[in-house]
């Protein structure tokens, strides 16, 4: 006659599941609040007319570092593009031409480029004869303090830090982004 010994199975304590089933509840918990703040957050839209201006330091690709902090004073246009970007490319000669013609006067144009590489970045900036301080979006934390949707969209910033116009999709003419300028200088 054999005896079979059953196998001796320890179970857990009831003290012990319950803390298991706490944390699991704890993080559950805390994975649905930062996705509600993040679903909040990209409903509030881009930063609008009217608002400060997020401050930001933006290092460009010839290793300046430029912060439109110390900007204040000036009216500051902020061009988020990409080099992939179609419609980018459709106001890049106006955007540098308007930046030739405010050239030496108390305004400044910068340039953010958004989730790209450096080599296509530059061959961007060097194809359409870009020469305004230009830089990458490192960590997209630039464009997620402006809440961008997209590229192209610019801010144009009044002497104050304070958003003077938005501009969603690419500028039409240099004559748009003439007066854009002006709108905002003239709005101190």
């Amino acid at each position: 006659m054999e005896i079979m010994n059953e196998p001796t199975t320890s179970t857990p304590s009831r003290g012990g599941r319950r803390w298991v089933i706490i944390a699991v509840w704890i993080g559950v918990l805390g994975l649905l609040a930062l996705l509600g703040f993040g679903l909040i957050r990209r409903q509030e839209g881009p930063v609008g007319v009217g608002t400060r201006a997020p401050d930001f330091t933006l290092t460009t690709f010839d290793g300046r570092t430029m912060s439109t902090a110390d900007l204040r004073g000036k009216v500051v246009l902020v061009n988020f593009w990409a080099s992939w970007c179609i419609p980018c490319e459709q106001e890049a000669a106006e955007l540098q031409q308007a930046s030739q013609i405010y050239a030496g006067d108390e305004v400044v144009f910068l340039g953010v480029d958004y989730v790209d590489t450096e080599p296509e970045a530059r061959a961007y900036l060097a194809r359409f004869g870009i020469t305004y301080p230009n830089g990458p979006d490192l960590r997209t934390s630039i464009s997620q303090a402006y809440r961008t949707r997209g590229v192209p969209e610019s801010y144009l910033l009044g002497p104050d830090g304070v958003i003077r116009s938005v501009k969603i999709g690419p500028y039409s003419s240099l004559e748009e982004i003439t007066q854009a300028v002006e709108s905002a200088r003239g709005g101190e």
